[in-house]
């Protein structure tokens, strides 16, 4: 018998591979006996707290004088600011995005109106997204809105972004449907892989749970379609560090009278990652090399995780964009 105890071991090391080390800590979310608790590991949270940390801000700037539009050359965006002001959201830009190379990550420093580095022209529309995300989308990101340190923490690219995936080939068992293939987008699970391209880059119907028992005339929505919407929620769990129970009770995930706050915050957070990646990101292809696009030729876009990195706030919600004001409006307002 003995010589089964490693094999009992290895049966038992793998069943429990997915399971959390204890202990978990609890925080109820909801009313009392509806189940609605966040289960946090403190270990996975003390890494989560160190990649959303705030960087130091710098000192602020003179917000007279003339203005960056008066004095330079080719001043696109932020020609509003005075040149102190100015200056000092270029450095929190290097800071943000280059801290390594510097201005010339994005300029030519022996002309710095010149447009030839597509960094350049990435850069100037990426303000252009991160002013409209502050002033057009307030019903997700609140008072405490982006900059562009709340997706690039120092990388010249957000760690978080996704390409389209290539079509599948069939196998010899058939057309596995874009799923049975367990992915980290959504959490491993054996569903489809993909859930991005149908939901945060087109418009696809993500409800699919009716509000009876049984399926209304017309209803239509297919167990593959539930599988969708289920790899998307799977993505946006993981995404932000918490259960389902965050924006939904449990005992009636269709019902937004029994759900949370956060759960209108994340409906609006949908369809702004849609925005953004139709409006800003896709037109920008042309302007990227070769090697900056995906496997099929697409730009890298947005996703939930792309800012929240795994805590239900980006940086906790530290509310960084109020001391760079100029990334908080258009030109001229």
């Amino acid at each position: 018998m003995r010589p089964a105890l490693p094999i009992l071991a290895l049966a038992a090391g793998l069943l429990l591979a997915a399971c959390e080390r204890p202990p978990v800590q609890m925080v109820q979310s909801g009313y009392r006996g509806t189940g609605m608790d966040q289960v946090y590991n403190p270990r996975t949270a003390a890494a989560q707290a160190a990649l959303n940390t705030v960087p130091e801000a710098l000192p602020q700037a003179p917000a007279d004088g003339p203005t960056a539009g008066q004095t330079m050359q080719n001043v696109k965006v932020l020609g509003d600011l005075s040149v102190a002001e100015f200056t000092r959201t270029m450095q929190a830009m290097t800071n943000w995005v280059a801290p390594k190379e510097g201005c010339a990550y994005c300029h030519d420093l022996q002309n710095l109106a010149d447009d030839t580095k597509y960094q350049k022209v990435v850069a100037r529309r990426m303000i252009e997204m991160t002013r409209h995300v502050n002033v057009d989308w307030k019903p997700h990101v609140g008072g405490t809105g982006v900059t562009c340190w709340t997706c690039h923490r120092g990388n010249h690219v957000p760690e978080q972004t996704w390409f389209q995936t290539p079509a599948q080939k069939g196998t010899f068992a058939g057309n596995r449907a874009g799923q049975n293939a367990p992915a980290k987008t959504v959490a491993y699970a054996s569903l489809p892989y993909d859930p991005f391209t149908p939901f945060l880059l087109g418009g696809d119907e993500i409800r699919v749970i009716t509000p009876g028992a049984l399926p209304p005339p017309g209803h239509g929505k297919s167990v593959q379609q539930a599988e969708w919407t289920y790899g998307l929620m799977m993505h946006m769990s993981q995404s932000l560090g918490v259960n389902c129970t965050y924006c939904h009770n449990s005992r009636s995930f269709q019902s937004w009278d029994q759900g949370t706050p956060q759960r209108a915050t994340a409906w609006h957070g949908i369809r702004m990652v849609r925005d953004l990646n139709t409006a800003y990101l896709l037109p920008l292809t042309s302007s990227f090399p070769a090697q900056r696009l995906g496997p099929t030729g697409d730009i890298a876009k947005v996703s939930c995780a792309t800012c929240h990195q795994g805590v239900f706030k980006p940086m906790y919600g530290a509310a960084m964009a109020a001391q760079y004001p100029a990334l908080g409006k258009r030109d001229g307002s």
